[in-house]
């Protein structure tokens, strides 16, 4: 026994290992927020608590979801598998219907110890009809539960929609009365607030993932942000006539879904856009209380953070409002890191990077090991040094389409091998992805060295994760037992 004791003493003493030093972990997301954020460069928008938190962390210039539609981008980042591997590929499916024994992200780091507790949206919700519920969650994956509702669901007569009665599926908007803290991301924060001063005081290792509603419609937010946006300062993203005849029928479709957004007026154009604006202001907002309570309660210095959004969101461009599509407003999102482990501080990062990256580099920040079937890459490399490529590309698909991000281009083919259109798109001279290169031969170089790299990447989002362990539903741990698939569960702690 003697000569194990030199071992046990080097092993207790190596940092990562210890349970006192491993770094918490605040998960920041927001709902069907793009890239219209102050800090990735758009000239009106006001987000000066996102911006604040990249002054401090590594901002990541091309990060890119794995499918823009909520319900499949999260089941992917919260397992780390691609669309195709979870099985998940439309909202309202419960994880374990599809993955009943996967080890979710937040229940990697419960099994190592850590607190895990879940406010708002992590998993699909129906918007605004599940807010106040436990919506499609996954109760494995939490200690805890918080389900905020406010009076922003209250007050839903009172919102203005392009299809009457419908407010989730379509362009809806309402400014407000009264203040942020009446509203449920207001609620949301406040409960978060509440959370991290406890933990300031109990010392206790914790994983807070809070998921904000806003800006997902309707667009709801105080009329304060919607004064902040005057109308006449709103611009219209321009489309060239004859645009649609030059993009595969499949492409053409996914901007042309929703019929009542098709060719809206100027007026309600301008309206929609401020709407989307207020209500990134407003949530920018509630982040802001969040991080100035982990700045107040001493938890930044052993804090990771990691903010995102589930995918993009297209206002206007191409035409097209909303999500669903192949093109960079819907597939690219905002990632920024901060905390323990980040030392390029207030850099960023040109390396693509992807949602299912999310797992594997939280858990190598942590100390922790993510398990063998996780398909994403760490991102830790970047955030030490900014010029390190963990990948050299991004995936993103949609319907029967894939599409690729590389530094200079996207490339997209639609049905198996592009039999139904291709798409490719230089960034170096059309960053709005108006002018698609694959109709003509000049490329075809290019198409087809993209081609193979889109094929390696898809066998790769194919294959299967390999079997994955039975989660330990006993033990020291009380795991509640999954909802039936159709149900709702969920309790309704926030307070109004």
């Amino acid at each position: 026994m003697h000569h194990l004791l030199p071992l046990i003493l080097l092993l207790t003493t190596i940092p990562h290992l210890r349970a006192a030093d491993q770094p918490n972990v605040l998960f920041l997301i927001c709902d069907d927020l793009n890239c219209d954020i102050g800090c990735y460069g758009h000239p009106l928008v006001q987000t000066p608590n996102i911006d604040k938190l990249a002054a401090r962390g590594v901002r990541f210039e091309r990060a890119y979801c794995q499918y823009p539609l909520c319900g499949p981008s999260r089941a992917s980042f919260m397992t780390g598998l691609y669309p195709d591997q979870t099985g998940i590929r439309g909202n309202s499916i419960f994880l374990r219907e599809t993955l009943p024994d996967v080890q979710s992200l937040s229940q990697l780091f419960r099994r190592n110890g850590y607190y895990a507790t879940r406010i708002g949206k992590i998993y699909h919700y129906n918007v605004p009809k599940h807010i106040g519920t436990g919506g499609h969650d996954d109760p494995y994956s939490w200690d805890r539960t918080i389900n905020p509702v406010g009076r922003d669901v209250e007050e839903e007569h009172l919102i203005t929609s392009l299809r009457k009665g419908s407010f989730g599926g379509t362009l809806s908007w309402l400014a407000a009365d009264g203040t942020d803290d009446e509203q449920t991301d207001g609620i949301a924060a406040e409960e978060a607030v509440q959370l991290l001063e406890q933990y300031g005081e109990n010392n206790k290792r914790f994983y807070l993932a809070v998921g904000l509603y806003r800006p997902h419609t309707p667009f709801v937010a105080p009329k304060k942000y919607f004064d902040m946006y005057p109308l006449e300062d709103i611009v219209i993203p321009e489309v060239p006539e004859g645009y649609l005849e030059t993009i595969p029928e499949p492409a053409r479709k996914s901007i042309r879904r929703k019929q009542e957004n098709i060719d809206l007026e100027q007026e309600i154009a301008r309206q929609v856009i401020q709407a989307y604006y207020a209500s990134i202001t407003f949530a920018d907002a509630q982040l802001g209380h969040i991080l100035d309570a982990l700045d107040a309660n001493g938890l930044t210095e052993n804090t990771i953070i990691l903010f995102t959004s589930d995918h993009g969101y297209h206002m206007g461009e191409h035409g097209h409002y909303q999500k669903t599509t192949l093109f960079e407003n819907a597939a690219r999102v905002p990632l920024i890191i901060a905390g323990p482990g980040v030392s390029a501080k207030g850099e960023v990062s040109t390396a693509p990077a992807e949602m299912v990256d999310f797992y594997p580099t939280l858990a190598e920040l942590a100390g922790l090991e993510a398990p063998d079937y996780v398909k994403g890459v760490s991102l830790a490399p970047a955030l030490r040094d900014i010029s390190a490529l963990p990948r050299d590309s991004a995936l993103t698909q949609y319907a029967n389409g894939y599409s690729l991000r590389t530094g200079r281009y996207r490339y997209t083919e639609w049905g198996a091998g592009g039999a139904s259109g291709r798409e490719l798109y230089d960034h170096q001279h059309d960053p709005q992805e108006m002018n698609n290169l694959a109709n003509g031969d000049e490329h075809r170089s290019t198409m087809d060295e993209l081609a193979e790299m889109l094929h390696e990447r898809i066998s790769h989002a194919n294959s299967k994760p390999g079997k994955l362990k039975q989660n330990e539903l006993t033990g020291s741990r009380n795991f509640p037992q999954p909802p039936l698939p159709g149900t709702i569960r969920g309790d309704n702690s926030g307070r109004r």
